[in-house]
This record gives structure tokens, C-alpha cells and sequence, in this order.
């Protein structure tokens, strides 16, 4: 769905802009109880190996949660487009996440395609398929572009997450 911005969305889209170029990006940290999420890890990862040959792992439930926020809240996964700072919000009806993947030349970002009509075991498979794609250095520009949203796992370098 394209929605023309008027005045003042122009204008305050020019400033934010403006302000992602000239000032420091940062980065909010929330504690949040995962203990549910990690029993039900725990309870199902064998069992979801051994009947899919999925690792079920935490970040599809990250990918699977930032859909359904982004449902609730679908300015997060809209873009402006158009002439000069554009002019026009587009609402996205679909979710391309990008999901960050270590490789041995560093981090790269491919795109799981509509996460939207997926479930966490798809949303898992993909990006395992990915990853073995891109620890394989098989990933295409195509694998790599389009993502309107981004998920970064900075536990594996011994960051908090």
C-alpha cells in the first residue's frame, strides 16, 4: 500500500535523515525472561532434529516475533520512496529479514524471504539453509538484498544479545 506523505511526514522524514547521517547510531538493551522459550528449546530441539534435521535454535523465535510486531506495527517494515527524500510511505504486505551469518570472511546478511507465512520451523530451516549457503560462499547478490528488516546475533562474538 503507497500512501502520499504530506507536508509535515516529507519534513520530518527529511530530518530523520539527516540526523541517521550526522548523528551516533545507537543500540537499546532490555533484559527479557527467555527462560519459556529456553525450556521449550530444551523439550523439543531433540525431537525436531530427529523428525526434521532442524537445529532449533533461539533465532527464529526473534524472526518470529519481530513479524508479529511487525503486524501490530507495520510502520517498522515500511520504506520511503520517491524523488529527493521522498515523498511516499510504502507499507510493505510481506517480511524479508535479513539475519546476520558468520562466515570465515565475516558477517553477511541474507534474506529470508516472506518470514510472514512461515512458522519458527520454516523460519529456522531457512535460515540454516542460508547459512550453510553462505558458510559454503554460494550466496547470491539476490540472497543478499531487499531485507526490510534486520536481525543481528552479536552473542557469538560475547556481546549480549
Amino acid at each position: 500500500k503507497r500512501i502520499k506523505m504530506n507536508r509535515m511526514r516529507m519534513r520530518i522524514a527529511e530530518r530523520l535523515k539527516q540526523s541517521q547521517n550526522t548523528a551516533a547510531s545507537l543500540t537499546t538493551f532490555n533484559e527479557v525472561d527467555m527462560s519459556a522459550l529456553m525450556e521449550m528449546r530444551k523439550l523439543y530441539k531433540d525431537d525436531i532434529l530427529k523428525k526434521t534435521g532442524i537445529k532449533f535454535g533461539f533465532m527464529s523465535a526473534f524472526a518470529r516475533a519481530s513479524v508479529l510486531a511487525m503486524k501490530e506495527v507495520p510502520t517498522v517494515n515500511a520504506s520511503i520512496e520517491g524523488p529527493g527524500s521522498g515523498d511516499t510511505i510504502v507499507y510493505k504486505d510481506y517480511v524479508d529479514i535479513s539475519v546476520a551469518v558468520a562466515t570465515e570472511k565475516g558477517l553477511v546478511t541474507p534474506v529470508v524471504r516472506n518470514a510472514e507465512s512461515m512458522d519458527m520451523l520454516g523460519i529456522e530451516k531457512s535460515i540454516a539453509d542460508l547459512g550453510k549457503k553462505a558458510r559454503d560462499n554460494k550466496l547470491t547478490i539476490e540472497d543478499m538484498a531487499g531485507g526490510t528488516f534486520t536481525i543481528s546475533n552479536g552473542g557469538v562474538f560475547g556481546s549480549l544479545m
